[in-house]
């Protein structure tokens, strides 16, 4: 999903929020407007500052009672009288629920008008607000920005009303850039190409003559290169997970979603992350210091290890932690001497342990052992460029090295702690890792991520006492 997406659904919310408070505001003032005043005088005695504290909590209710109702759902494509439905049937229902509180309670808020008010004036408010957001959406997209780009697979009927679907209704965020009448080798090469110039952000299969075997190859692809991937009917052999179909010109089209990472869990888990790795950082911050006089006192060489490391998407970033070893050590790594005098290269794996490194320095060596070498990820976290929770961070050469369904972990931001660190770390097999990680990318829940938080010191703590 694209990050305006991200953006146009988070700020919903809190917009949705800020519309229903000020509707409270109103109709409060409308209550005391002359006019109205004339008609039937105030009696009571509602200060607007105690007002507000209660408009402020009943707000929130009512944004939970909007995520009950389906105003979040970032499934499907939804027309502007759709979505106005819903609002009217999410502001009654939360005007129900003040209502049933006021029953069960036995309290008596001093102005009906004022209730009834606010709740006319929500719907309005918050309408005027999708409205608007749809808007500058449409706008965003008429730029350019937001905007899917997509390779069309296939011809025929389907291919050609799509095309006209999407060129029609610009607010769908979907524009064919590139069009295949079927998907073979050099299909394949030019797709290739066009990802490496980035020019498609998705591909589209509309041919349903394909046969399975192009069809998984066109799969694999997508996921070697990380495309969104949709198709207009059951067209594998092979079992796919996270579907959702979507409908466009009267096809049903199914998109084959990579991760439950996707949308909502993509913000669920930014902000997660976020809250943790700041408490976490203020938590440890004192430790951190004492690491870093530590490293920098009992070697020689820079307080940090820092290189580049590949990401999300297969894009590299500056990795860095305490530096365990001793100067320029990682240069050494690949050197084929020094690989041919350790003999310890995990045969047919991209990935190279050595035992009995003799480069880790004494304090490196601790500090390794408990896992504290780490620590700094935690503002890799913060900045956006780690996750809390993720397959390991994947070195440059190792992916180099990667078969292409090993490429499927670079779908998500790489974490500090993971489903395979810890499900056995150094002793699992290469492959077994690959498995975990992928049934995490494809399960993923805010769940899990706690599950895999609280068990990560147990798991450090008994590999190191049974070691």
């Amino acid at each position: 999903m694209k990050r305006a997406e991200l953006a146009f659904i988070a700020i919903k919310p809190p917009l949705d929020y800020i519309a229903v408070v000020c509707a409270a505001v109103v109709a409060y003032s409308l209550r005391y407007f002359s006019l109205v005043q004339e008609i039937r005088p105030v009696i009571f005695n509602l200060p607007l500052t105690e007002f507000l504290g209660l408009s402020s909590v009943v707000a929130l209710l009512w944004v939970v009672i909007f995520a009950i109702t389906g105003l979040y759902s970032i499934t499907g494509t939804k027309t502007i009288r759709h979505e106005l439905a819903k609002v009217f049937v999410a502001c009654s229902a939360g005007l129900a629920l003040v209502l049933a509180v006021m029953v069960f309670s036995r309290f008596l808020f001093d102005s009906r008008f004022i209730i009834l008010a606010s709740w006319a004036l929500a719907i309005v408010f918050v309408s005027v607000e999708r409205l608007v957001i749809k808007f500058v959406q449409k706008l965003s997209y008429r730029a350019g920005v937001g905007v899917h780009r997509v390779a069309l697979v296939g011809s025929g009927h389907i291919a050609d009303e799509l095309k006209k679907e999407f060129s029609k209704k610009i607010g769908l965020g979907y524009r064919v850039v590139y069009e295949f009448s079927e998907f073979n080798n050099a299909t394949l090469e030019q797709l290739k190409t066009l990802v490496a110039e980035d020019k498609i952000d998705e591909v589209l299969q509309v041919n349903p003559s394909q046969n399975a075997a192009s069809s998984a190859e066109l799969v694999q692809f997508v996921n070697e290169y990380h495309l969104d991937y949709r198709y207009t009917a059951d067209l594998l052999g092979t079992q796919l997970t996270n579907l959702e179909v979507v409908t466009f010109a009267g096809t049903p089209i199914v998109e084959v979603k990579k991760t439950r990472l996707d949308g909502w869990g993509t913000i669920y888990k930014r902000i997660f992350d976020i809250i943790i790795s700041l408490l976490l950082i203020k938590l440890l911050f004192i430790v951190m210091v004492i690491i870093a006089i530590l490293v920098k006192l009992t070697s020689n060489g820079p307080t940090f290890f820092s290189y580049k490391r590949i990401g999300q998407f297969g894009k590299p970033f500056r990795y860095f932690k305490f530096r365990s070893m001793v100067k320029d050590a990682h240069q050494k790594r690949f050197d084929p001497e020094f690989i041919k005098q350790q003999e310890d290269m995990r045969h047919g794996t991209p990935i190279m342990k050595f035992k009995n490194d003799p480069r880790i320095t004494p304090f490196g060596k601790f500090i390794r052992r408990w896992s504290l070498d780490e620590l700094p990820e935690l503002f890799l976290v913060l900045i956006g460029r780690m996750s809390l929770v993720g397959p390991r961070p994947h070195e440059v050469e190792e992916v180099d090295r990667y078969q292409r369904h090993h490429k499927r972990v670079l779908t998500i931001k790489p974490g500090i702690t993971g489903l395979a660190q810890v499900s056995g770390r150094s002793d699992l097999n290469f492959e077994d890792e690959v498995k975990l990680d992928t049934y995490y990318i494809e399960n993923w829940s805010l769940g899990m991520d706690l599950y895999i938080l609280f068990k990560t010191p147990l798991a450090i703590m008994k590999r190191r006492l049974t070691t």
